[in-house]
C-alpha cells in the first residue's frame, strides 16, 4: 500500500507498485475503492484526490493496466477530463475529486483492517504544518490516524478510532491515549463515554493526571449525575488550582454548600422543549425585527449530503429564521436565511443591529475552501453583512479576526455601541475568554477589550448575550450542576459587573446548557442544551419566569440529595422518611432521579430524624434541626448490604458494630437491636445463608458463670433474629463461650478500666453457608 501521512489527505491507495513510480510531486491519493460495473460484473480501480490534483493523476494514470483486476467502464460526472480522455481512463483507471471533510469513518476502517499488509515505505512529504502520523514507531497504525484526527480537533472521529484501539489492544491504554479518548467525548459532550476512559486513567494514572484532566474528570461525574464523588474531586482540584477557578475567593465548603443549593432550590422558569428541533443541532437563537427567531441548524444539509463535521460528526450548520408566537413560545415556519449567508460549512451565532440591517455571525475561516492554521486547525471568524436594497450583501471579516485564533460568538449591546464575542487570542485568561469592542461612527472597530477576572476563567467562556442590565454567558469555570452553565452578571455604575451568579434549575442541568437570551419586558426567552430528554444533538428550550404567586416559598426545610457511599453514584428512588423525636412518621418522599429529596414547610429550631431505605443497602438513620426561615442540607450516603460479609483468617463472618451488653445481662439493648436488624436484613437478601452465633463475656466473675452468662446472651440473641422472621433452621447454633476469648489483656491478672471490659462483652456471627 503506499500510505499518505499527511492529514487533510486521510487515506491512501490499494498496492505500492501500482502508482508510487507515476504520482505528482505535489499530489497524494486520499481514497481508493475497487468499483463492480452490474452489467458484465468487471471492477474498476477507483483512486480518489483533491479536486486541484485531478487532472495530474488522469495524466498519471493514464493507459496503466492494474495487475490482477479486470477493467470495466464507469463514468464521472466529477471528472474535469475531456470526452476522450475520460474514454481512456473507462479502460483503465478512473481518478476522482474528493475534499478532505468527505473522508468517512469507514475509509478509515477498511485501510486500518488492512494494516497487516503494509510493510514499512518512505514516507510522503507532508503538507505544510501537518504532523506525520509515522512518527512514533511503537504506536498502532490506527492510533496515529486517531492522534492526527485528535489535533485536528475532529473528536468525532478520532474517538470512535481510539474506541477500535483499545477494543482490539488494551495494552495501548498508555496515558497518552487514555487522556486523548476521554478528551474526545468531552469536547464531544458525551458525559457517560468520557467518564468511563477519565475513570479508567484515574484508576491507573491517578497520581500523573494534569489540572485539566482533574477538572474534567469531576464535570463528567456532574454529567453522569455523581455529584458526591464530583465534590470530593474537586475539593483535590480546588485545593491545588483553585487560584484558576472563577470562585477562588470561595473555601471548598462554601462551593459546596452553593452547589447543594443549586440543585435543592426551585423553578423559577417553565421551560419548553420546541417543536422546530430535529435529531441534528439546533442552537444559538437570536431575536430579529419584531416577531422573528434567527438561530442555527444542522437539519436541512443532513437531507441533501453526507458531509459531516468531524467535531462532532454532525452536518454542518445553516442559518434558519422562524416567526415567534407570543403565547405559546414556538418557532413556527422555519426557512433557510440569505442563500448570501449560508455556505456548505458552519454559519451559526447572530446578532443584528437596533435597526436590523446590519449583522454579524460565526462561520468557519473559509475561501474556496477551508483555511487552516499552521496545526492544521480551522478557526472560526466573526463576518459582518449589510442588507442592500432589502438584501443581504455578501459578507466581509470583521479587523480583528486571524487565521491562527478563533473568534466567535458575537452579540450587540442593545443600542448597537458595543460587540461582546468569544476568543481564544493571545491575551486570553483562559480557554476561551469574553472580549469586547466599540463600534465607532466610522464603521470602524476599537481594539479587543478583555473582560478579564471577574468574568473570565482558566477555563472556558462562551456565548454571551447582554442587555442595557446584565451580562448572560455559559461557562464551566464556576460552581456549576455539569458542563457548561448559564450565569449572569450585572453591570455595576463604572461599567464592571457585580458577581457572578449561575442561573440554576431549570435552566441549567448536569449537561451544556448555553446561549441563553432573554426579552426581560416580557420575561421569556430561550436557551439551548444537550441535556437529557430531548430530541437532538442540541436542542432549543423555551421559557418564560413564573409569577411570584407560582413560586412556592421555602421556609424551614430539610434537603439533600442520597448517594452510594463507595462509588459516589446518586441514587434515585430511596425512600427518605422524616420523623419526629419520638419516632413517629411524619413524611416520606422519593428520591427524585438525581437523587435529590425535599422536606418543606417544618417548624423552626426543631430536631428530627430523616431515616432512607432502599432495597440492598443498610436503612440509613441521621439526626437533623431545622433553624428559623432557612434550608439545611444534608448529604445521605448508602452502604450495600454485602459489604457486611468479611472474611477474617479464612472464616466468613457478618461484620456488625460490636453487639454489646450492659454488665450482667442478657437482654438485647437498643443499639444492639439496631446492629442486629442490619444484619438481619443482609439474611433477608441472601434467604440461603445459615449463620451461628458466638457470644463472649469479659474476664470479671467465675468461668462457669461466665459461660453460663454468655450463653444466655448468644440464645437472647438467636430468640431476636427469629423474632423478626428468620426461620430458626437458619441459624445453626448459638454458643457462649465466656471468658475463653478475650480481645484484650484484661484476664483478672491486671487492672483494666471499664472501657476495656465493655470490648469483651460481645456476640459474633460466623457464615456456615450461604
Amino acid at each position: 500500500m503506499v500510505i499518505d501521512n499527511s492529514f487533510d489527505n486521510s487515506i491512501i491507495a490499494s498496492e505500492k507498485d501500482l502508482l508510487e513510480n507515476r504520482l505528482p510531486q505535489d499530489g497524494n491519493i486520499i481514497y481508493s475503492e475497487v468499483v463492480t460495473n452490474d452489467a458484465d460484473g468487471k471492477a474498476t480501480a477507483v483512486y480518489y484526490t483533491k479536486q486541484n490534483n485531478t487532472t495530474a493523476y488522469q495524466e498519471a494514470a493514464s493507459g496503466f493496466e492494474e495487475s490482477g483486476i479486470a477493467s470495466a467502464g464507469k463514468s464521472s460526472s466529477l471528472n474535469k477530463g475531456n470526452a476522450s480522455q475520460q474514454k481512456e481512463l473507462n479502460n483503465n483507471i478512473l481518478v476522482r475529486p474528493l475534499e478532505p471533510e468527505d473522508v468517512t469513518y469507514e475509509m478509515i476502517q477498511e485501510q486500518v483492517g488492512n494494516a497487516n499488509l503494509v510493510e514499512a515505505v518512505e514516507p510522503l512529504q507532508d503538507n505544510p504544518g501537518t504532523k506525520s502520523i509515522e512518527s512514533d514507531p511503537n504506536k498502532s497504525m490506527i492510533i496515529k490516524r486517531a492522534d492526527a484526527y485528535f489535533d485536528k480537533m475532529w473528536y468525532s472521529e478520532a474517538a470512535k478510532l481510539y474506541e477500535t484501539a483499545l477494543d482490539n489492544n488494551k495494552v495501548n491504554q498508555s496515558y497518552e491515549v487514555l487522556q486523548k479518548i476521554a478528551d474526545a467525548h468531552y469536547f464531544n459532550t458525551n458525559m457517560e463515554q468520557a467518564y468511563k476512559w477519565y475513570n479508567a486513567m484515574y484508576e491507573t494514572y491517578g497520581d500523573q493526571m494534569s489540572a485539566d484532566n482533574i477538572f474534567r474528570y469531576a464535570h463528567s461525574l456532574k454529567g453522569t449525575g455523581k455529584y458526591a464523588r464530583s465534590k470530593r474531586l474537586m475539593r483535590l482540584y480546588n485545593k491545588k488550582y483553585e487560584a484558576q477557578l472563577g470562585d477562588y475567593n470561595r473555601s471548598n465548603e462554601q462551593r459546596e454548600e452553593l452547589l447543594d443549593r443549586l440543585l435543592n432550590s426551585k423553578d423559577k422558569f417553565d421551560i419548553r422543549n420546541l417543536e422546530i428541533n430535529s435529531e441534528y443541532s439546533e442552537f444559538s437563537p437570536a431575536f430579529f425585527e419584531q416577531d422573528k427567531v434567527v438561530f442555527a441548524s444542522a437539519k436541512d444539509s443532513s437531507v441533501y449530503t453526507t458531509r459531516l463535521y468531524k467535531w462532532d460528526n454532525q452536518p454542518y450548520l445553516d442559518l434558519y429564521t422562524a416567526k415567534l408566537n407570543e403565547e405559546s413560545q414556538e418557532l413556527r415556519d422555519a426557512i433557510k436565511f440569505s442563500k448570501k449567508i449560508n455556505t456548505k460549512y458552519h454559519e451559526a451565532a447572530v446578532t443584528f443591529t437596533p435597526d436590523n440591517n446590519t449583522m454579524f455571525f460565526t462561520r468557519n475561516n473559509y475561501g474556496k475552501k477551508l483555511r487552516r492554521d499552521s496545526k492544521g486547525i480551522n478557526h472560526l471568524k466573526i463576518y459582518k453583512s449589510v442588507k442592500v436594497d432589502g438584501e443581504w450583501a455578501e459578507a466581509t471579516e470583521v479587523p480583528f479576526n486571524s487565521d491562527s485564533y478563533s473568534t466567535g460568538h458575537p452579540v450587540l449591546s442593545p443600542d448597537g455601541k458595543k460587540m461582546y464575542f468569544v476568543s481564544d487570542m493571545p491575551g486570553s485568561i483562559g480557554e476561551t475568554d469574553i472580549f469586547v469592542v466599540d463600534l465607532k461612527e466610522d464603521g470602524s472597530f476599537s481594539e479587543p477589550r478583555n473582560l478579564g477576572p471577574g468574568i473570565n476563567t482558566a477555563k472556558r467562556e462562551m456565548f454571551p448575550f447582554v442587555n442595557g442590565e446584565k451580562l448572560y454567558f455559559s461557562s464551566d469555570g464556576y460552581v456549576g450542576m455539569g458542563g457548561l452553565d448559564v450565569y449572569e452578571a450585572a453591570f455595576n455604575e463604572d461599567g464592571g459587573f457585580m458577581e457572578v451568579k449561575n442561573m440554576g434549575k431549570p435552566i441549567n442541568s448536569n449537561k451544556d446548557d448555553f446561549s441563553y437570551i432573554v426579552n426581560e419586558e416580557k420575561q421569556m426567552g430561550y436557551f439551548a442544551s444537550n441535556r437529557d430528554g430531548g430530541k437532538g444533538f442540541d436542542d432549543i428550550y423555551s421559557f418564560k419566569t413564573l409569577n411570584i404567586e407560582e413560586i412556592p416559598v421555602v421556609k424551614n426545610a430539610i434537603a439533600g440529595i442520597v448517594t452510594e457511599l463507595v462509588t459516589g453514584d446518586v441514587m434515585p428512588r430511596a425512600l427518605v422518611e422524616l420523623l419526629d423525636e419520638n419516632n413517629i412518621k411524619l413524611k416520606e418522599v422519593e428520591a427524585g432521579e438525581d437523587g435529590s429529596f425535599m422536606f418543606e414547610d417544618l417548624d423552626a429550631n426543631t430536631k428530627y430524624t430523616l431515616k432512607t431505605t432502599r432495597n440492598s443497602y443498610f436503612d440509613y438513620e441521621t439526626e437533623v434541626a431545622t433553624t428559623d426561615n432557612d434550608t439545611i442540607n444534608v448529604d445521605i450516603q448508602m452502604r450495600k448490604l454485602k459489604e457486611m460479609i468479611a472474611v477474617e483468617d479464612g472464616i466468613r463472618k457478618l461484620k456488625t458494630e460490636m453487639i454489646h451488653f450492659d454488665f450482667d445481662k442478657s437482654y438485647i439493648r437498643t443499639d444492639a437491636a439496631k446492629e442486629l436488624d442490619k444484619l438481619i436484613s443482609v439474611m433477608n437478601e441472601y434467604p440461603q445463608m445459615v449463620i451461628k452465633i458466638e457470644s463472649h463475656t469479659d474476664s470479671r466473675g467465675s468461668d462457669v458463670y461466665n459461660k453460663y452468662l454468655s450463653d444466655r446472651r448468644a440464645k437472647s440473641t438467636r430468640e431476636y433474629i427469629i423474632s423478626k422472621g428468620i426461620a430458626p433452621e437458619r441459624i445453626q447454633s448459638a454458643i457462649g463461650y465466656g471468658e475463653e476469648r478475650l480481645l484484650n489483656e484484661c484476664n483478672g491478672s491486671v487492672h483494666c478500666t471499664e472501657e476495656k471490659h465493655y470490648l469483651n462483652r460481645r456476640s459474633e456471627f460466623i457464615i456456615v453457608d450461604m
